[in-house]
């Protein structure tokens, strides 16, 4: 083993697939930032930290968890140049501390990926 195997092998590390717990602490996290929508979440994670990735089944799964539990709601938006309207996603303002707590385990949670 020599130092460029070290860093080759952190380098050339895979991708993990987050489980819909981790799911929900990230999408609430960016939703304290801003309303988004579900492949902009997908694209972001992937931006933001290159090491993980999300499934469209298990995002899903956690924004359906998060609607029934009214922590978000949805909206359509028009926009310029796309075909039909977006299905936005935003934090409901009344969970809005709750919603910090769990974010903050996300950020704790990639803090140790």
């Amino acid at each position: 083993m020599t130092p460029e195997d070290i860093n080759r092998f952190f380098e050339a590390r895979a991708p993990k697939f987050i489980p819909a717990e981790a799911a929900v602490g990230y999408i609430l996290h960016a939703l304290l930032q801003r309303d988004t929508y579900g492949t902009e979440l997908s694209q972001q994670l992937t931006k933001q930290h290159p090491h993980l990735n999300v499934s469209d089944a298990v995002l899903y799964k956690a924004l359906q968890f998060l609607e029934r539990k009214q922590f978000i709601g949805r909206y359509k938006k028009e926009l310029e140049g796309r075909g039909r309207p977006r299905q936005m996603f935003r934090l409901a303002p009344a969970v809005r501390t709750q919603a910090q707590e769990l974010a903050q385990l996300w950020e704790q949670f990639v803090t140790y990926q």
